[in-house]
């Protein structure tokens, strides 16, 4: 065990990271990541761990400093299969399409290991208290520091801050959308939170069951997306289908500019 984790500790001092459309990307595991993580936590240092998919990163050809923010994260996951398939199309690969949902659980369950705390900040009210209970239920010993809804003002975001570091939580899940989300972050970042914040879309929405995830074939299939647009056709529609339009033609002109 010790040689497995010298030898990781080696290859991930470097960060190697790759570059997709002017967004970073790390090149990591999942199990890299949650290695990586926890050395944050064991420093006390601040970190923003975010995934990036198609979405995002069309996102991020439009936003310029929405990607300075990403840009800048201390670690930044593949959260898509057609992130992965791209990177092997231009031929720099990522190992592994890193789930935001399953990364979530991995470093809910270290921190019941470990001792660490955690914050859930998002969602409506009744979601992100019943995604408390039954991570309570899951993980009997885990330490939750305090929880918020995702209805709030940017007034407001001094009184989350200061909520923060009187309760000194190791993570902070933040489940709200996108770009607000990595605004906040920010904020809090700069404001003096010293925790690792990690943005997770809508699994406040699947742990607590409101919506129910894709089956595991569909998940193995990377056809998690598809399962999704199935849920929620009218909200998502233009994100998976258009969005991955658009993707697919970015790379493609990507590689010819390589040629």
């Amino acid at each position: 065990m010790e040689h497995k984790l010298a030898k990781q500790e080696k290859r991930l001092g470097s960060n190697l990271r790759i570059t997709i459309l002017n967004t970073d990307i790390d090149v990591l595991t999942m199990e890299d990541t949650i290695y990586l993580v926890e050395k944050y936590v064991k420093r006390k240092e601040p970190l923003h761990l975010i995934g990036v998919n198609a979405d995002k990163i069309n996102s991020l050809m439009v936003n310029e400093s929405l990607r300075q923010i990403v840009n800048s994260c201390g670690v930044i996951n593949a959260d898509g299969a057609s992130v992965v398939l791209a990177s092997k199309f231009l031929g720099k690969p990522l190992p592994e399409r890193v789930a935001g949902i399953d990364l979530m659980q991995n470093l809910i369950a270290l921190s019941e290991k470990q001792g660490y705390s955690i914050f859930l900040l998002g969602a409506k009210q009744e979601v992100v208290e019943k995604t408390a209970s039954v991570l309570k239920v899951q993980y009997p010993r885990l330490n939750i520091k305090g929880i918020h809804n995702g209805y709030f003002k940017e007034n407001d975001w001094n009184r989350i801050s200061n909520e923060l570091k009187n309760k000194k939580p190791n993570f902070v899940f933040v489940g709200i959308t996108s770009p607000l989300k990595e605004y906040l972050v920010e904020y809090l970042q700069n404001d003096g939170c010293n925790c690792v914040f990690m943005g997770v879309g809508g699994s406040f929405d699947v742990i607590s069951g409101k919506i129910p995830r894709a089956p595991e074939w569909m998940q193995k299939m990377n056809l998690e997306w598809l399962f999704r647009v199935i849920q929620e056709p009218k909200r998502l529609f233009k994100r998976y289908f258009i969005g991955n339009i658009i993707f697919i033609r970015s790379i493609i002109k990507e590689k010819k500019q390589m040629l």
